[in-house]
């Protein structure tokens, strides 16, 4: 069988790996995770993945990366890190006759149906509509938003840059959040709420004083340390910030699900989501999901999966490979 070269372009960690093209999906042959900004480029870290996993090109038949950014004639420079992958170069670079970039969601987007029921965690059965379009929405570095649309025997895939579209205030303590964002940058994203930095953001808007725990708010692992010091109920303040990026979340995928209709189902990837399945499975992600008048009954109608598969994307890019 063929084997293929897969990569998750995230805008802190990278994931390359080597799959064997196998029905009903690939099969993962080596893997590696990096820091995106560890090479001075993404085709010198995919250089040095074949060296260090001792894989020869000879035996690649194509490649797929997905990237964090808009992807445009082949070239992608992440939105939320100053990093530009090049299909072109990347290609050139280890002889490969075959290379596509697509966008982040849009590689996760192939992996939604061949991933395993063990896989996903179900947050609301609903009724799914087979021929109905999907959506994804992942939140990590920043937030991605997608589309699965299927005409016929065909299945397109929309990928968007909706994490930087405006955030929706719907609370006293939203607007907080909003004030605050709105006076440091202008605007305030939606993605800059719901992300690892957006939490960091929330719990500066609304406790401005600092963490009682002693999470330090510069720090690059602090939106983990707040959601695991919420989790532990050390700082109100932490639980108080995860609860509204829940909130917001949770809202965030309900307007997703409207502006595509998504009679098909809804996917919640990324990073964040399968660390805080508990936080997400407590009713408040429905609970904003849901409140959409007069939409409540349809949206309370979507099925609604959590990807807990932390490798997707990279599935999602072998998989377009052997679907192409």
């Amino acid at each position: 069988m063929a084997n293929v070269l897969a990569g998750d372009v995230g805008g802190t960690a990278t994931r390359l790996g080597v799959f064997e093209l196998r029905a009903p999906r690939p099969a993962l042959v080596t893997m590696r995770t990096y820091g995106t900004r560890d090479f001075d480029s993404i085709t010198a870290m995919t250089l040095a993945f074949l060296q260090h996993a001792a894989v020869s090109p000879s035996t690649l038949s194509a490649a797929c990366f997905g990237a964090a950014g808009p992807v445009i004639a082949g070239v992608a420079t992440l939105t939320n890190t100053p990093v530009r992958v090049d299909a072109s170069a990347i290609a050139t670079a280890i002889g490969l006759p075959r290379m596509t970039l697509l966008n982040d969601l849009e590689a996760l987007a192939h992996a939604v149906p061949v991933l395993s029921s063990d896989e996903l965690s179900v947050l609301q059965d609903g009724h799914a509509d087979p021929s109905g379009p999907t959506a994804i929405i992942a939140a990590g570095t920043g937030l991605g938003q997608a589309a699965i649309y299927r005409i016929g025997d065909r299945v397109l895939v929309a990928p968007s840059e909706a994490g930087r579209a405006d955030f929706a205030a719907r609370t006293e303590r939203d607007i907080t959040v909003l004030r605050v964002l709105t006076h440091e940058c202008g605007r305030a994203a939606v993605e800059q709420v719901v992300s690892g930095p957006g939490l960091v953001n929330i719990h500066r808007a609304l406790h401005p004083d600092g963490c009682r725990a002693g999470v330090d708010m510069t720090a690059a692992d602090a939106p983990a340390a707040i959601a695991e010091s919420a989790s532990a109920r050390r700082c109100l303040g932490c639980v108080d910030a995860m609860e509204l990026f829940v909130d917001a979340y949770g809202a965030e995928a309900g307007n997703l699900a409207l502006r595509t209709v998504a009679t098909g189902g809804v996917y919640v990837g990324g990073g964040i989501a399968p660390k805080i399945v508990t936080w997400l499975t407590d009713g408040r992600f429905l609970s904003a999901f849901r409140a959409k008048m007069p939409f409540t009954t349809l949206l309370a109608s979507v099925p609604v999966h959590v990807i807990l598969n932390e490798h997707a994307g990279l599935l999602g890019a072998a998989q377009f490979c052997s679907t192409t």
